[in-house]
């Protein structure tokens, strides 16, 4: 009997270290992605959970979270989070904004730089390159949704048009890496982390477009305590330092 109790106890502190030490799954817009890898090792060893991360485009994760799918926190832009919890998919007061970054200029290492320090050089630029790539704006990303938009308003999308190479998600800086595309544009902070590339430098002040990236506890959640200790990371002093080498900052209160 004493060997049955002893069995049966060791199984429930078992089953319960189990429980406590359950995967968290977060979900990530683009930008984000890199930023929260870095802190999950920190947020492992603090929670004792382990941290599943997906990434997606802002839309791709919107139609996901739409058609049901699992999460604990999602890192998302403002605009989808305050949909979202209007939906009853994400927890209504739980957002919170952690970063912004803006959109830079790439092309290969060792290419020649061209000049992007105004808005009319920075058309020039454009026009010049032999191929440009970006997100696809029908991917849902939000850097593609802007810059279509911007060649409108430049008058340039005639000419970007037909020499434009796409990419449904990632980092557009691999079209470069690989020579499959001559100039990139893209999140400053999805351009870093690309080997073979140089960053030429951001969009010019008067025409950069700001992404905001906010986190957000799912109202299914499984985990919400780990999913607000891992905001509680995101913000805090210690990101800082993760976020800068991102490219990335803190968004204006």
């Amino acid at each position: 009997m004493r060997a049955s109790l002893v069995l049966a106890a060791a199984s429930f502190i078992a089953a319960a270290t189990a429980a406590h030490a359950a995967d968290m799954k977060i979900l990530t817009a683009g930008a984000m992605k890199a930023v929260v890898l870095e802190l999950v090792p920190a947020f492992e060893k603090e929670t004792g959970h382990k941290a599943v991360v997906d990434n997606d485009t802002a839309g791709g994760l919107a139609r996901r979270i739409e058609g049901g799918e699992a999460f604990d926190l999602a890192v998302i832009t403002p605009g989808v989070v305050n949909d979202l919890a209007a939906k009853g998919k994400i927890v209504a007061g739980s957002r919170v904004n952690v970063a912004r970054v803006g959109v830079g200029i790439v092309v290969k290492e060792g290419a020649p730089l061209p000049d992007v320090s105004n808005v009319e050089a920075f058309k020039r630029a454009l026009i010049g390159a032999k191929t440009v790539a970006y997100i696809d704006p029908a991917s849902g990303g939000s850097s593609g949704i802007y810059l279509t938009g911007l060649f409108d308003k430049l008058g340039i999308a005639a000419e970007i048009k037909p020499k434009a190479k796409l990419k449904q998600g990632g980092y557009v800086a691999d079209l470069i890496a690989s020579g499959e595309a001559e100039l990139g544009l893209h999140q400053i902070s999805e351009i870093l982390p690309v080997k073979g590339v140089k960053l030429v430098g951001p969009l010019p002040a008067e025409i950069q477009n700001y992404t905001t990236y906010a986190a957000a506890v799912s109202t299914d959640a499984k985990q919400p305590d780990a999913a607000r200790a891992l905001i509680k990371l995101l913000t805090g002093s210690s990101a800082d330092s993760v976020l800068k080498a991102r490219g990335m900052e803190r968004p204006p209160s």
